[in-house]
């Protein structure tokens, strides 16, 4: 079986760690210049590594194996939220490197081809998961001509500044790419609470996000008496209240809703609010439960607006992101790795966060390995994995990438 080299990993993951590193978080913004200059490493690493690396026309790092397929593609992503984690991703990318250079360290592996991929903008600096969906085909140019980050910049002049705008862009080779793992710090705080070192992902949630409007009347909050307000701040309020009791009543232990944002219009002491806005997401790995929920939602609306005096709408939403189920036998051989190096230590489990594996899983079959995050924390500087962890989850997802291939082969 193939072995990894454990300084070998951590060093190249501390030294990545350098590419805008501030205390000890990340800011590596999808095309800054600071994340140019960790793609530039990144391909240099791969070239070392004896993979054909290049960046290609959207800022995807890919290198390519050269030994015939079938292929294993390994991958995650090097951008960071603009207060990130050093691992978020990082991991991923710097275990399919590492897996990518133990196989060919081993006499039994080293025909197997395997390919690795860090996927530009995951997390949505201008358009999300712009990497993997340009890979897989899905329709980009638009976003290209069109999205913005929040300073205002164009995805097309970001491209154009970082010397992209006349590179090729990489596409899935169907012939080649047989499957496709992607490792990854959990992100949140099951596995540690559990005693587990390895997670074995089942699926990765759906999600809804809407907006809800309340609409009742603006007036000056010290003559309005109570008894005749329209107050639509208020109503938000006891409309929350409602939906946490409809929804606990279909959750289970991982299905999870946020109101994200509130607004009250105008927002002033001493005005009643005229109108008021909640942003609301929910996340569950079933789709069967999603369409409860929306349909709890829709029955709580038109209720509030049978009984109350302020009215209530869906004002928007965006559109859904159905559950993706990780494929059954990519499954079987990451269990059997986890089993063999960490008898006992590890479960399966949903994704609560989204991962390029939902939109690779749609093109070739896919998987994901979690390592436990210290203290569940992720998207913040603080986030953190110990180093065995580290190591482990390596080494687990080595086994299982070589079992992989060889059935693959077989």
């Amino acid at each position: 079986m193939p072995k990894i080299d454990p300084e070998r990993l951590l060093n190249d993951l501390r030294h990545l760690r350098s590419f805008g590193a501030t205390g000890p978080g990340v800011v590596r913004l999808s095309l800054s210049a600071v994340d140019m200059d960790a793609r530039r490493w990144l391909a240099g690493r791969m070239t070392e590594a004896g993979l054909d690396a290049s960046i290609d026309g959207v800022g995807t790092v890919f290198g390519r194996s050269r030994n015939a397929g079938p292929a294993l593609l390994i991958g995650s992503h090097t951008d960071t939220q603009p207060t990130g984690g050093w691992l978020d991703g990082a991991l991923g990318v710097i275990y399919g490197l590492e897996i990518a250079r133990a196989l060919g360290e081993c006499e039994e592996t080293r025909e197997f081809a395997v390919d690795v991929a860090s996927w530009i903008d995951e997390e949505g600096t201008f358009s999300g998961f712009l990497g993997s969906r340009s890979f897989t085909g899905e329709p980009v140019d638009e976003a290209i001509r069109n999205a913005r980050n929040r300073d205002g910049l164009l995805l097309a002049d970001a491209l154009g500044h970082a010397g992209l705008a006349a590179t090729p862009r990489v596409l899935i080779d169907r012939a080649r790419h047989k499957a496709y793992l992607e490792p990854h710090i959990e992100q949140g705080g099951r596995l540690e609470a559990h005693g587990k070192s390895i997670g074995v992902v089942t699926t990765i949630v759906g999600i809804r996000e809407l907006r809800l409007r309340f609409t009742g009347q603006r007036n000056h909050a010290g003559t309005t008496p109570m008894s005749i307000r329209r107050d639509a701040g208020a109503a938000l309020v006891a409309f929350i209240a409602r939906m946490d009791e409809a929804f606990r009543q279909l959750a289970d232990a991982d299905t999870v809703w946020t109101v994200g944002r509130i607004e009250l219009d105008p927002g002033s002491f001493s005005v009643v609010p005229g109108a008021a806005e909640l942003h609301l997401q929910f996340r569950d790995a079933s789709a069967e439960r999603l369409r409860a929920m929306e349909s709890a939602l829709a029955g709580l609306v038109r209720d509030f607006n049978a009984r109350e005096k302020v009215s209530v709408a869906i004002a928007g939403s965006e559109p859904p992101e159905e559950p993706v189920t990780m494929d059954a036998a990519l499954q079987t051989h990451l269990a059997h790795a986890a089993q063999a190096l960490a008898p006992g230590a590890w479960e399966p489990m949903p994704s609560g966060a989204s991962h390029d594996a939902q939109v690779l899983a749609h093109h070739v079959p896919a998987c994901m390995l979690f390592v436990p995050s210290i203290g569940g924390v992720s998207h913040d500087f603080i986030e953190d994995t110990a180093d065995a962890h580290i190591v482990l989850g390596c080494q687990v997802a080595a086994r299982a990438a070589a079992e992989i291939l060889r059935s693959l082969r077989a």
